[in-house]
C-alpha cells in the first residue's frame, strides 16, 4: 500500500521537530510519525487546507469495520480532556490522523489490533476551544 504523504502546516512541522523526540508515545507511534514528518509536504499555515487533521482541529471518524463513528479534538498535552473528547496531540488516534484528509483511511491501534477508520470531516476549532 503506497502511503500518501502527511500534509502539514509550518508550525506543526516545527512543534513536531521540537517535541516528538521526548513525547510519550509507543515505539512503534514514534517510528512512523518521523518517517510521516521527514516525508511530509509542508504549507504555510494560512495555505493548509482547511479539511487537514492538524493542532486544534476536530476530526470525526468512522471505523471501516462497524461504522461506529468517534469524534476527537487535537490539542496541547496540557490542554487534554476526554471528557470535552480533547486528545493529546500525541496520543496514539492523534499521530494516526494528524495530516491526513477527510475522505483518508486511517489506520489505528487499538488494544485489539489495528483498525481502519474513514475520516468522515474535519474543522478548525474555535480559539475558546482550544
Amino acid at each position: 500500500m503506497e502511503t500518501k504523504s502527511i500534509l502539514l502546516s509550518k508550525s506543526d512541522y516545527k512543534f513536531l521537530n521540537e517535541h516528538l523526540e521526548k513525547a510519550i508515545m509507543s515505539d512503534y507511534n514514534k517510528s512512523r510519525l518521523r518517517e510521516e514528518v521527514k516525508n511530509a509536504k509542508i504549507f504555510e499555515d494560512d495555505a493548509l487546507p482547511s479539511d487537514v487533521v492538524s493542532l486544534y482541529t476536530e476530526a470525526k471518524i468512522e471505523s471501516t469495520d462497524n461504522g461506529q463513528t468517534f469524534v476527537f479534538k487535537l490539542v496541547l498535552p496540557k490542554d487534554a480532556n476526554i471528557k470535552q473528547q480533547k486528545v493529546s496531540i500525541f496520543a496514539p488516534i492523534s499521530i494516526a490522523l494528524w495530516g491526513y484528509q477527510t475522505g483518508d483511511l486511517i489506520n489505528w491501534e487499538m488494544p485489539d489490533g489495528i483498525r481502519e477508520f474513514k475520516i468522515i470531516s474535519v474543522r478548525k476549532l474555535a480559539e475558546d476551544e482550544h
